[in-house]
């Protein structure tokens, strides 16, 4: 499949609407996570920012309404999610370069490129760790092809030096995120992300500085829902994430980089 039909897509509002996206009404959605990745990223306008399998840009779209005039690369390997991302940045009005192809096979004058920051989401599940999706697309953002160091191998070479790396990742693939950045990436941040008040961080946002060298860093939690469990219908975000999540805010307990 090269092109989704209108009639296989959805429109959905991120950011309070200030993010517009069509997505596959059957096969990956975009959720919470890319949003809170983008609100965890302190780009500033005019600086470089590229994502790595960008799928329909719910991340760089969502950094670039609340950071606009950033240069933007997105890489997606999926034809039919790399059109969806061209389609959603002229329907949100953003100039997104979108470049379809594998990371470990980037074109050539990409690789002579370097960005301020890197952005990425890559798939959560270790190679058959989890059971294959009926759909292609969904299967392939879910699952992983290319190893987990592969792409932060290829994020620390397209950055700049000093750049950033932003990655949000299950927990329980930390060691994996860490290995991968020996003798590339330091002054390495982690931003647990638990869903209520004493439970464990299901997920995490990293932070990594090419050429750094402070020491790593572990925050408090940020906790997505107030309350010890579910108990009405409805949303129950925190102040801080519902504010991430629809006013385009950065988030509070944003990683504070250092040198």
């Amino acid at each position: 499949m090269m092109r989704f039909d209108d009639n296989e897509l959805t429109c959905n509002d991120f950011l309070g609407g200030r993010v517009r996206l069509l997505q596959p009404a059957s096969g990956y959605r975009a959720g919470v996570d890319p949003v809170l990745l983008a609100a965890s990223v302190p780009a500033k306008a005019g600086q470089s920012v590229l994502e790595l399998g960008c799928g329909a840009g719910a991340a760089i779209l969502c950094l670039s309404a609340r950071v606009p005039g950033l240069q933007m690369v997105g890489i997606e390997l999926q034809p039919a999610y790399a059109d969806l991302a061209r389609r959603n940045s002229e329907i949100n009005g953003c100039d997104l370069d979108v470049i379809e192809a594998d990371l470990n096979a980037l074109p050539d004058d990409l690789r002579q490129r370097h960005f301020d920051h890197v952005i990425a989401n890559p798939p959560y599940y270790r190679s058959g760790a989890h059971s294959p999706a009926s759909d292609t697309g969904r299967s392939i953002a879910l699952g992983e092809n290319t190893p987990l160091i592969d792409w932060i191998t290829v994020a620390a070479k397209r950055l700049a030096p000093r750049g950033f790396l932003h990655m949000i990742q299950k927990a329980d693939r930390l060691p994996d995120m860490l290995t991968a950045c020996e003798g590339k990436l330091g002054s390495i941040e982690v931003l647990p992300l638990s869903a209520r008040v004493g439970r464990e961080a299901e997920l995490v946002i990293l932070s990594a500085r090419k050429g750094g060298r402070a020491a790593f860093r572990l925050h408090a939690p940020l906790i997505l829902h107030a309350g010890e469990r579910h108990e009405k219908d409805g949303e129950s975000y925190t102040e801080a994430v519902s504010a991430a999540l629809r006013q385009a805010a950065p988030l509070p307990r944003s990683l504070c980089h250092r040198q």
